[in-house]
């Protein structure tokens, strides 16, 4: 609705100060229009014709048919009738019969393709909320559809919802638009033809519905791809918050409008090209409006003539894009930085086209577009210009009792998930201006993954904005359960939960199986989504005094930041380690021991203690001072080092079986996710196999990954295997190894 219904007998009441105020100043505004759209009046009303038509109604009928050449205008008329009818006697502020609004929202609609069933909605969309029609009579005239529509766009009463109304209208839309995406259709050419008329209104106003327009609108006219709508809200807005700026603007286009156009020599050229090499094509050039020349102005330092607009080149078939696109390149000098393809990658709104920029030969530069006809509708129209996403295909009829809607995208799924978990109407409204804000996305892939309650199939695709962390992809995913994730792998490499996602990343998240796992408070300077850090916020408030169950998610367990986005040797250059409190008392490097016999039968044994070797490692000894022989593994790079120093080796022999054995030890380093009790669980884990810990040693914890060293005492050499498995089983332990093995590359197995 653009403005409430005035009482007839006195239009001009609202133009009159109230007490106490200075008289209001009513600015005259520049009146930008989508094009081909007519402005509606006076004139617009009068008695129908002998086609059962109302002259009012004949320029809408003529668009429509434009699109839809076999509609139904009788429902059209019907719903006319009923909306002049009902709204007889009102007017706008600006004096205007109230029914030149519903006829201007639905004659926008209609220039963008809207079917039949949405242009009678957007007819009677006023009607329940301003005149005595009811939802009921509304679903008997003209059926469900049309009800829920005009249901849908209806506006929640101040009186009952006071300083919530607003935001509680607005959610209110978002769930019936998650039902019907039409809905939404309405709700914006209903805000376009009211910014249209915004002058009436007291500046104060104006710039409230103008923030409005701009934080909650405007990015719903982008995700829904209806740039023909975003593109004049935006111009609107810009006039109302920033009008020095908009004046400037519009200056400096005017400024140009009487100078040669570089564009249109381009222009001419790309036909000539293009006719010569038989691809059948319609090239514009298709002028900027101002906020985007704003933009360039702003990112240049500058504006030239070529700014000012963009070459677009229309084409019937997909394949003759690429072919434009290849004549274009070689025949002009491409920028090749500036090539973009979203027909292979179409955007989030369904927008797609090739996009590219070529010198001319004065050296300026053409952005351009290239696209087929029906791209171009949907470039402009958006879900618009799919017509009624819910009509039966091939004459089935949808599933009963669901609105299954192809046009329903991801990020309003999200939106739709977390609002139902924000009962407070203040909460919402900042979460949801916040959530448009972010006018990009993103599509990230899971990897399969072993950890305990990961239970997502690999190769999900999830949609997220860009910018959003693995904190919010955890949440995304999990829900509730991503409170216990511990870490993360990112195109399978060791990444910390704060890492920003890029489009095409392959992500495998890692949970720990302790269900009282809690986030960190951290978390939330990394959560972009509302979704995540609602569910953040709402842990740590029903969790006072937590919230340090869980490493933080952008910094090291030790406080140190996270500098970069990946963990490329996450698990290299650390300090020295530090002992943690062994079970057992730690005892020297070198061990004797009766595991293994010698050539030199009278010396001593002792295992080394750098490699740790066990049965069936190939070894081989070093007579040492003393008497003594250590028994080192073949592969040990000490063995390498004494060999190069001329040094004799020893023969030596794991002891037969039959033999007696008192057991031997052996050296492990697992490699794991900081997290609390992982000390305790590994040790657990280690007991459990009936190995004893001789010493245990921790690292100081580096990007967020840690590594425990571990001397232990087996009394039979294939135990270790199973005990290897066993440490790798305990939630945030990646990979366990002998002491000294060396990792290829972090996150791989050996």
């Amino acid at each position: 609705m653009s403005a409430k219904a005035t009482d007839p007998g006195n239009p001009a009441a609202p133009a009159e100060p109230r007490p106490g105020e200075p008289p209001v100043r009513r600015r005259a505004r520049p009146r930008l229009e989508l094009r081909g759209l007519r402005r509606i009046g006076h004139a617009a009303l009068g008695p129908a014709p002998r086609t059962g038509v109302p002259d009012a109604l004949e320029h809408v009928v003529k668009v429509h048919r434009r699109h839809h050449h076999h509609a139904d205008l009788d429902i059209l008329a019907k719903a006319y009738l009923l909306a002049e009818s009902s709204h007889r006697g009102q007017t706008r502020k600006s004096g205007e019969p109230y029914i030149t609004h519903p006829l201007a929202v639905t004659l926008i609609l209609a220039e963008l393709g809207a079917e039949t069933t949405t242009l009678t909605a957007s007819l009677l969309h006023d009607t329940v909320e301003d005149t005595e029609v009811t939802l009921d009579q509304v679903r008997q005239a003209f059926g469900e559809e049309v009800r829920y529509l005009v249901d849908g766009v209806t506006k929640l009463e101040k009186v009952d919802y006071g300083a919530a109304a607003e935001p509680e209208t607005f959610r209110k839309m978002l769930v019936a638009t998650g039902n019907d995406v039409r809905v939404m259709s309405i709700k914006l050419a209903d805000r376009l033809h009211n910014m249209r008329t915004l002058g009436v209104m007291r500046p104060a106003k104006q710039a409230r519905i103008a923030k409005v327009t701009r934080d909650v609108l405007i990015p719903l006219a982008e995700r829904l791809g209806v740039q023909a709508m975003k593109a004049e809200l935006e111009d609107l807005v810009f006039a109302v918050l920033h009008p020095q700026e908009y004046e400037t603007t519009r200056r400096l286009v005017a400024e140009h409008a009487g100078r040669p156009d570089p564009l249109a020599a381009i222009a001419e050229r790309v036909r000539a090209v293009l006719d010569e090499a038989g691809i059948e094509a319609d090239v514009q050039v298709r002028r900027r409006h101002l906020v985007s020349v704003h933009r360039v102005r702003m990112r240049r330092g500058r504006i030239c003539a070529a700014d000012l607009g963009r070459l677009l080149v229309l084409v019937t078939e997909d394949a003759d894009c690429y072919a434009v696109l290849g004549e274009l390149h070689t025949c002009f000098t491409p920028v090749v930085s500036e090539f973009k393809d979203f027909i292979a990658a179409p955007k989030f709104n369904l927008y797609q086209s090739l996009h590219t920029a070529v010198a001319g030969e004065d050296g300026a530069i053409a952005e351009t577009l290239i696209r087929t006809h029906q791209m171009h509708r949907v470039a402009e129209a958006g879900v618009i210009a799919l017509g009624n996403p819910y009509a039966p295909v091939d004459g089935a009829d949808a599933p009963e009792g669901e609105r299954a809607d192809p046009t329903r995208p991801g990020w309003l799924s999200r939106l739709l998930e977390w609002q139902r978990a924000t009962p407070d109407p203040d909460t919402f409204w900042s979460s949801l201006r916040d959530d448009l804000a972010q006018d990009r996305e993103i599509t990230v892939f899971h990897a399969e993954g072993g950890s305990p309650g990961n239970a997502v199939p690999r190769g999900t695709a999830t949609g997220l904005p860009a910018g959003a962390s693995c904190v919010d992809a955890a949440y995304a995913l999990h829900g509730e359960a991503a409170h216990r994730c511990i870490g993360a792998r990112v195109n399978g490499r060791l990444a910390t939960l704060a890492t920003v996602l890029r489009d095409g990343d392959s992500l495998h998240l890692l949970m720990a199986s302790d269900a009282s796992a809690g986030p960190s408070p951290e978390w939330l300077d990394h959560a972009r989504t509302p979704a995540a850090r609602l569910a953040i916020t709402r842990w740590l408030t029903d969790h006072p005094g937590a919230g340090t169950e869980q490493p933080p998610a952008g910094a090291n367990a030790d406080g140190g930041a996270d500098t970069g986005r990946r963990a490329p040797d996450a698990l290299a250059a650390r300090p020295a380690p530090l002992e943690a409190g062994p079970p057992r008392a730690p005892v020297p490097p070198g061990t004797a021991s009766s595991l293994a016999v010698t050539d030199l039968p009278e010396a001593a044994v002792r295992l080394a203690g750098c490699c740790t070797p066990v049965p069936p490692d190939n070894i081989t000894g070093f007579a040492v001072r003393g008497g003594t022989v250590t028994v080192h593994r073949a592969l040990c790079p000490v063995v390498a080092r004494m060999a190069a120093s001329g040094r004799e080796p020893v023969g030596a022999r794991w002891r037969r079986a039959g033999e007696s054995v008192a057991g031997f030890r052996v050296t492990l380093l697992a490699e794991a996710f900081s997290r609390p009790h992982l000390l305790a669980d590994l040790t657990e884990a280690i007991a459990a196999q009936g190995a004893a810990v001789v010493s245990a040693a921790v690292e100081p914890p580096y990007e967020q990954c840690v590594r425990h060293t571990y001397t232990l005492h087996l009394a039979d050499a294939t135990e270790l295997p199973s005990l290897m498995r066993a440490m790798r089983e305990v939630p945030g332990v990646f990979d366990v190894l002998r002491a000294g093995r060396t990792h290829p590359e972090v996150g791989a197995r050996p």
